[in-house]
């Protein structure tokens, strides 16, 4: 290849290693001292206000009977009014099964029965939301999460992910070990695949995140480049996830610093805490709930991350507010299953 070819190769491929090899119009901003490279680069379509079905009618006034008075077998919801809870299983059905209608979890013959699986999976689904809009507003902040905002008219959300089918034999015949297997939860490149398993299912007791030393001198970091790779793919996952390049969250002089960081990296430390919880408080204790075709080949049920909401939008859906008209959403009207971290706790690196 002559010289001439070459550059002109190397001019094709740093658009691409600038914006993460996608094929996108992007938005650059400066969003720090000029000649720092502080630049936020971000899709440009990502802070679109995306269509969100409008509420199926007027919210009822308060008032009237409950929805545990009119109703048998009413579990979660049964603290409101039966015309807001008509109200509210009118839009879950637009939501999550536009096609099927209440079939999809209910027995039309008999509402109350529980033989569907579904309809207990939406009870557990339902006490997520409303933990997560009343316990994770330092992620979701006033703007709220609905149904919609990761099934999308779907039964199951498009963007979801499940553990890799665990390879008994120790034979690299056929063993990638869950690495160069190029594929979009890792941004098409060949880090490992079990990063988001390794960082966002274990709410107990999770991997570090962190991988660099923490001060100039040695000390006792003994983790290695091998290592190492995990985070990056997590690192790619989030910016392709919120379709944003790495000073979206860090500044570039002092990646590790946190009193350095843009705003955004609060968020997120937040948002990883938010989806650990959910993994393991809600998704996981499902798996007995699930039949054999909605389990992967590990034999665990569909989880989320953060593609699951974000979809390549740094504020899911353009930023249109979701649980505003859906108050019995907005709260845990039960008591909360889990505690979630405080929004005064203090961020470290380590997770």
């Amino acid at each position: 290849m002559s010289k001439l070819k070459a550059y002109h190769v190397a001019l094709l491929a740093l658009p691409l290693t600038l914006t993460a090899c996608e094929f996108a119009p992007k938005t650059t901003e400066q969003n720090g001292i000029a000649g720092t490279g502080m630049n936020r680069v971000y899709v440009t379509d990502a802070n679109i206000p995306a269509d969100v079905p409008a509420p199926p009618y007027e919210l009822p006034p308060p008032g009237g009977p409950l929805a545990s008075e009119v109703y048998e077998n009413v579990q979660v919801l049964g603290d409101i009014s039966a015309d807001e809870f008509n109200y509210l299983m009118a839009a879950i059905t637009e939501w999550v099964a536009p096609e099927q209608g209440c079939n999809y979890c209910h027995n039309p013959a008999n509402m109350a029965s529980d033989e569907i699986y579904t309809k207990g999976v939406a009870r557990s689904m339902i006490q997520m939301t409303q933990d997560v809009n009343q316990n994770w507003s330092s992620h979701v902040a006033q703007t709220g999460v609905t149904c919609w905002t990761c099934h999308r008219g779907n039964n199951i959300p498009e963007n979801v992910w499940t553990l890799p089918e665990e390879l008994t034999s120790n034979s690299i015949n056929g063993n990638r070990r869950g690495q160069n297997e190029p594929m979009e939860l890792t941004g098409n490149t060949s880090l490992p695949n079990v990063a988001i398993a390794r960082y966002l299912l274990n709410g107990d007791d999770p991997a570090e995140i962190r991988v660099a030393s923490s001060t100039s001198h040695p000390s006792g970091n003994t983790t290695t480049t091998m290592e190492t790779e995990a985070t990056f793919s997590l690192m790619i996952h989030m910016s392709n996830s919120l379709g944003v390049n790495c000073t979206y969250c860090h500044n570039t002089q002092a990646f590790a610093e946190w009193n350095r960081s843009t705003p955004a990296r609060a968020t997120a430390w937040h948002g990883i805490r938010m989806v650990r919880n959910i993994n393991s408080e809600y998704i996981t204790p499902l798996t007995s709930v699930f039949p054999d075709n909605r389990l992967g080949p590990a034999g665990d049920p569909y989880k989320t991350n953060c593609t699951t909401c974000h979809q390549g939008q740094n504020l899911p859906m353009g930023g249109v507010r979701m649980v505003a008209d859906y108050p019995a959403l907005q709260s845990v009207l039960a008591p909360a299953t889990t505690d979630s971290v405080a929004a005064g706790s203090e961020m470290t690196d380590t997770n």
